[in-house]
């Protein structure tokens, strides 16, 4: 049966720090209780720490540290200081009123993902959209009387589209469906400015779109959209997200995320080339 993870917010650095302490313990051939006896708690509280699934405390890993024979202070102090980094709210807290719950842990894994790979059968991708073209899909999503919700919301996403321009910003590489812009979601001029939008991300070299036309017949993706994402840090899987009328699944299993990346590069070689899409892109405008 396939392992799903609800993970908390901060979970994507922790994970990281927590796996660095298991290996620290390991190699100083210390064991669970050991750890744990240093701390005055239980061994699934040391267990708890090294999964990611809760807070470190700066006490706990100084003293976790020295126990497992780290001597040098400067690699005392980096430790101590990616545990505080890992604590801090993300830039999205401030926007927690505004966001499901289950969509702060995307939010989490987008900003550490060094890929995102993703099919989308319905909507521009969030990081591709549009103001207009966001505030059309959130107003309609969420119906009338919540306008000032939907304003919070299309501000999130904007500012989400920030991580696309770091001087580390991760490669993006989304498949579409052509039904993405073939349905007429938003009015003519929201839709040929989005489509221009899409031309001109696309020259990015960290960002690579596909058209999946319909005279391509099916497809692997028929069942509905996914998120891969893949990380540079080691210590972190790769994960998938899944999202849902109701919120949202995170598959870390390394059979599970096979399947969908096997997917994903099977479609990439059926889909329209990068070039030919662009071209196929401007082509569309010119029809609306």
């Amino acid at each position: 049966m396939a392992r799903v993870r609800s993970m908390s917010t901060p979970t994507v650095r922790l994970v990281i720090l927590g796996k660095r302490l298991k290996d620290l313990r390991t190699a100083a051939g210390k064991s669970y209780g050991d750890a744990a006896n240093v701390l005055g708690v239980s061994e699934l509280t040391i267990r708890r720490m090294e999964k990611g699934e809760v807070g470190l405390k700066i006490p706990y890993v100084r003293n976790l540290l020295t126990e497992y024979g780290v001597s040098g202070q400067q690699e005392i102090d980096d430790f101590l200081a990616l545990v505080e980094a890992a604590n801090r709210p993300g830039w999205w807290h401030r926007y927690r009123d505004a966001l499901p719950p289950w969509f702060k842990t995307y939010v989490a894994l987008e900003e550490e993902a060094g890929v995102i790979r993703a099919y989308e059968p319905n909507f521009i991708p969030g990081l591709l959209q549009t103001e207009e073209y966001a505030r059309t899909v959130l107003r309609a999503g969420l119906g009338r009387g919540a306008e000032e919700e939907a304003e919070r919301r299309v501000a999130f996403r904007m500012e989400r589209q920030k991580l696309l321009a770091r001087p580390d910003a991760p490669r993006l590489w989304v498949i579409m469906d052509e039904t993405v812009l073939r349905r007429p979601i938003a009015p003519p001029e929201v839709m040929r400015a989005q489509i221009e939008h899409l031309v001109e991300v696309s020259a990015a070299p960290n960002i690579a779109l596909q058209l999946m036309p319909f005279a391509l017949g099916l497809h692997p993706a028929m069942y509905g959209p996914f998120h891969i994402f893949r990380f540079p840090q080691p210590e972190l899987q790769d994960i998938v997200y899944l999202e849902n009328l109701i919120g949202a699944v995170y598959l870390d299993e390394y059979d599970d995320v096979s399947a969908f990346a096997e997917v994903m590069d099977r479609m990439g070689a059926q889909a329209l080339p990068v070039r030919r899409t662009a071209a196929a892109l401007d082509a569309m405008r010119k029809e609306i």
